[in-house]
């Protein structure tokens, strides 16, 4: 069974097969940030580090607003946006994890909940299903952990900007943990419908 081009999510538009599109051009630049991003956490260039963070922020609202505005929503597309999204988010858990500015149980959460929406793809693929599109909720609950991190790094200091940025980060963190899983909940409401779509068509089709 061929792989299938699922449209439903928030879009609503139809991807196409371009490739060299201006979306797609700013997705792979928040790529290639990645390893430059780890590379400046490790190292406790945070001034930095926050400042790739925020381009990619910047990047990542710009991609997705102009595929939709000029009917630019490609497939690759929708495979770079989250991984993009993923990358920054395991990149900065590790890096933060690893100077101890958060709990390694917070990581432990949120890669738990990659390895379970692999488990979900897992079960699409063998009906030809290999992505499902980025969801509101999912992209909320990743613009929450983008803006926790930058504030948690902030809060691991002194002093009155440090006192503030810490707990507002981590209300930034709660939310966003608590709206990715919530959003991996939808997803697999959404994958439970595609299945049984899919035998019905096949019961239908005998």
């Amino acid at each position: 069974m061929g792989e299938r081009d699922v449209v439903a999510g928030t879009t609503g538009a139809t991807a196409s097969d371009r490739v060299l599109t201006v979306p797609n051009v700013l997705s792979s630049l928040r790529l290639v940030g990645v390893p430059v991003f780890l590379w400046l956490i490790l190292h406790e260039h945070d001034g930095y580090a926050l400042l790739v963070l925020m381009a990619s922020g910047v990047t990542d609202y710009l991609d997705g607003k102009i595929a939709r505005r000029f009917g630019l929503v490609s497939r690759l597309g929708r495979l770079l946006d989250p991984l993009a999204d993923r990358l920054y988010i395991l990149t900065t858990l590790l890096g933060l994890a690893y100077r101890d500015v958060i709990p390694w149980w917070l990581v432990v959460v949120l890669l738990g909940r990659e390895a379970f929406m692999a488990l979900v793809l897992l079960w699409l693929r063998p009906h030809g299903y290999h992505t499902l599109p980025v969801h509101f909720i999912g992209k909320a609950a990743t613009f929450n952990l983008l803006y926790a991190f930058p504030l948690m790094l902030l809060g691991d200091g002194d002093g009155t900007l440090a006192a503030v940025a810490l707990p507002v980060g981590w209300a930034f963190a709660w939310w966003g943990t608590a709206l990715y899983w919530l959003a991996a909940l939808l997803y697999v409401a959404q994958a439970a419908s595609l299945v049984r779509a899919d035998r019905a068509a096949a019961r239908a089709a005998t």
